[in-house]
């Protein structure tokens, strides 16, 4: 299984990005889709999931400035980031879960994982 994510780089605080990822081979599947991130010297953090049927859940820490959408029918989903924050610099990861409800954004555990993109946001 391979995720892909593209769509990374460096921005000023205050500006956008938009990350996505492509699992292909999970077209037109019941699916949840999310990003994770990790900063230098801290945790893995959730960040958000989107299931196959829209709904989707976020982190406090980025709720009302990130917004993530999957298309179904193509397998990818996309992480729209405004009012990026310096604290939101990191690798950001895409996972995946075939079957998954995505109905607990903090204790999911996906089992496919992508390589991970940097982003990083100079204040």
């Amino acid at each position: 299984v391979q995720l892909v994510e593209s769509g990374g780089g460096s921005v000023q605080a205050g500006g956008s990005l938009r990350l996505h990822c492509a699992a292909s081979m999970f077209a037109h599947k019941t699916l949840c889709l999310g990003w994770f991130r990790q900063a230098p010297g801290k945790e893995l953090e959730r960040v958000a999931s989107v299931h196959s049927n829209g709904s989707a859940r976020y982190a406090d820490s980025v709720l009302g400035r990130f917004y993530v959408s999957q298309d179904n029918t193509k397998g990818t989903a996309t992480l729209r980031m405004n009012s990026l924050k310096a604290e939101d610099s990191g690798v950001y990861i895409c996972a995946a879960e075939l079957g998954g409800t995505c109905y607990n954004l903090g204790s999911w555990h996906p089992p496919h994982w992508g390589h991970g993109i940097q982003v990083t946001v100079s204040s």
